[in-house]
């Protein structure tokens, strides 16, 4: 398939965005969703992988519809593969797109804390807890505001702080931006103390790092 020129791409692209319903994206602004931020960011952060319909609908928490649908229009502008492995639609990120470079940075930027904290915490011992806060978090819950210079990451439980300092900046190469990671215990987070910092990250909204992440609005 020949790769569309770049206004070629984005009017396509205009075309696949026009379909969804849910709210504009305010960490990407040229995309009317964020899951399609999602989903692309999740392919072309682990671009070694093929990931089933199924398997993409339970990430990002959609029906198989969505997936479908959307990975549908994104094949046939050439940013995605599809291929098949019995019953399975298995897809995964076009690298040899010609856009696939600087879109995967851009998905980085904007999307990849999503597709990349799970993975750099997953294996870090003693986390009970993890959140995005602060401005990502705001702009993926779809509160407006100038695009996010850092993300920053609330880790709840006993962690060696070198080993989190650690994980940090292995996500922060992967993101290209700095990744601030605060350690907090558990009983300190469940408490009804006042402290201010604790306080001030309850009230904002949050983004849940795990399985079934989500956002959840502040009290």
């Amino acid at each position: 398939m020949r790769n569309p020129s770049l206004p070629g791409f984005l009017h396509n692209l205009q075309g696949i965005v026009q379909v969804m319903q849910r709210p504009r994206s305010q960490l990407l602004p040229l995309l009317r969703s964020p899951f399609l931020g999602e989903l692309l960011a999740w392919l072309y952060l682990h671009p070694e992988t093929d990931y089933s319909v199924t398997e993409l609908a339970e990430i990002l928490r959609v029906s198989t519809s969505t997936v479908s649908r959307e990975a549908g229009h994104l094949a046939k502008v050439g940013l995605l593969i599809e291929t098949r492995r019995g019953n399975l639609r298995l897809l995964r990120a076009a690298t040899d797109h010609r856009l696939a470079r600087p879109l995967t940075e851009l998905l980085a930027l904007t999307y990849g804390p999503a597709a990349v904290l799970g993975d750099v915490l997953r294996s870090l011992d003693g986390v009970e807890e993890a959140y995005i806060y602060g401005s990502w978090a705001a702009r993926y819950a779809g509160e407006p505001g100038p695009p996010p210079r850092d993300v920053d990451v609330l880790v709840v439980g006993d962690v060696d702080e070198d080993d989190l300092a650690d994980r940090a900046r292995v996500a922060e190469r992967r993101l290209g931006r700095e990744v601030n990671a605060h350690r907090v215990s558990v009983d300190a987070w469940r408490s009804s103390g006042e402290d201010p910092f604790l306080g001030s990250v309850r009230s904002r909204p949050l983004y849940t790092i795990g399985d079934g992440d989500e956002v959840a609005a502040g009290p």
